[in-house]
């Protein structure tokens, strides 16, 4: 740490920690003085020379998940919520083997993020989160003051963090324009994002289809009754019913990773709020467009594993949470939140292009077995951007197989992963270390085996 760097959040008795030769650090930070709000992190230094490497934050979507319960335990951090959440086993692919990597629970709410002032609660958006977020890097750069000027940055997430990447960034870009107000942003990285309510709808319904989820009638009942584009698709009630019997026959399955187990653990239904065993919860969520990230990695029952183990006592008090006795309520997905979420915009395209214009490396990446935000929702949205076209489309390499593809256009990088659901990391955790690499270094992902 260079001198002035933050002591008190260091976390020195973890439980069922592995050895670690780096060190991490968590706590809160106060992001409204007035209100009382602050923002829980997660800060893990790069395993070798941090000194000399980037800081990265991530962030998970939801609305309303966590990114500490996702991304740190479950994805790219250097410890992986084990069994029944009694400890952690080492992730081997962790990506501060490349970067300091930083996690928020965002917005006040999410995880052990609060505030003092309840009706903060009642305005929760787009908007609020990307100002909170924003106020939470510079009060987090005055805790670790070495990594605000001399380290490049960039801001990656995937799902609902679609919309809270680019607009997080966008708010960067506008205030570095205060030379005292300066974040050295360099670039986002997404995946499996949420971009476009329309072409991510297009894409949900011709996946479902293309992956034999639904009935050929069907597709065609939905793609003639259904006007995404419109302010108000669900005002056709032939449209309304179609897309429940799409939503339907993924409550059958994970949605999230079409080819992998649900979880049936006796815990999953009460810890997962039901979240696919009942019709209303992906009904009414149809009506507001939105669907939150519930499942997915090789094992669907990890999110049990993290409430469990983020509910201990000793845990808690580990991450400078609680005093160890009285228990915070943690939940990896808090539902008040995203049923009553205020402002989501329905595109962030217009901020893909501010952002290109900018001069941000922008890479987006899908796993191409996720039904919720599937790889032609990306594709179209994508598309709608008009980019010219780089470098065509070419598969690439890792461990001497196809990875995926990818295409480069004039200011952005689009990649698939092969055989992956939802949360990529989890799925394929070295190809996305090797992925995560050639973006840092802005490269192209490998061409060859």
């Amino acid at each position: 740490m260079g001198s002035g760097d933050n002591n008190e959040d260091l976390v020195t008795s973890l439980p069922s920690q592995p050895h670690a030769d780096f060190k991490h650090f968590a706590g809160f930070v106060t992001v409204n003085e007035t209100n009382g709000r602050a923002l829980f992190y997660w800060f893990y230094e790069a395993i070798n020379n941090p000194q000399e490497k980037p800081l990265v934050l991530w962030l998970n979507g939801g609305p309303g998940c966590s990114s500490v319960g996702y991304g740190a335990t479950q994805e790219i951090g250097p410890f992986l919520v084990d069994t029944n959440g009694q400890g952690l086993q080492y992730n081997n692919f962790s990506w501060n083997r490349e970067a300091n990597v930083l996690f928020v629970e965002s917005p006040v709410g999410v995880g052990f993020s609060y505030s003092n002032t309840t009706s903060d609660y009642e305005h929760l958006g787009d908007d609020f989160t990307a100002n909170d977020a924003y106020n939470f890097l510079h009060m987090w750069f005055l805790k670790f003051p070495s990594y605000r000027t001399t380290r490049t940055f960039y801001v990656a997430g995937e799902s609902y963090a679609g919309k809270y990447v680019p607009e997080l960034a966008e708010l960067i870009v506008d205030r570095n324009m205060d030379a005292s107000l300066h974040i050295n942003l360099k670039g986002i990285l997404l995946g499996n994002p949420e971009t476009s309510d329309a072409e991510d709808w297009m894409g949900i319904v011709d996946y479902a289809w293309s992956h034999a989820v639904i009935s050929d009638e069907l597709h065609r009942e939905i793609r003639e009754s259904c006007d995404f584009k419109s302010s108000d698709p669900w005002k056709n009630q032939t449209c309304c019913d179609a897309v429940d019997e799409l939503l339907a026959q993924y409550h059958k399955i994970d949605m999230y990773s079409l080819y992998t187990p649900v979880c049936f653990a006796s815990t999953a239904s009460s810890s997962n709020n039901n979240q696919y065993s009942t019709q209303g919860f992906m009904s009414y969520k149809r009506t507001v467009k939105m669907m939150p990230r519930i499942m997915g990695g090789f094992d669907p029952c990890l999110d049990d594993y993290a409430t469990a183990f983020y509910n201990r006592p000793d845990v808690q008090k580990a991450l400078h949470v609680s005093n160890g006795h009285s228990i915070k309520n943690w939940s990896i997905c808090n539902y008040n939140i995203f049923y009553h979420w205020k402002d989501s915009k329905p595109s962030v395209i217009p901020i893909y292009k501010k952002l290109i214009s900018a001069g941000l490396r922008i890479w987006v990446y899908s796993g191409d077995t996720d039904g919720r935000v599937p790889v032609l929702s990306t594709r179209y949205s994508l598309r709608s951007l008009n980019l010219r076209i780089t470098k065509t489309w070419r598969p690439w390499y890792h461990d001497n197989e196809v990875s995926g593809w990818f295409q480069e256009y004039e200011g952005l990088t689009f990649a698939t992963f092969r055989g992956a659901g939802h949360d990529v990391p989890s799925f394929k955790p070295s190809n996305s270390l090797a992925f995560f690499s050639s973006f840092l270094l802005g490269q192209s992902p490998p061409e060859t085996k």
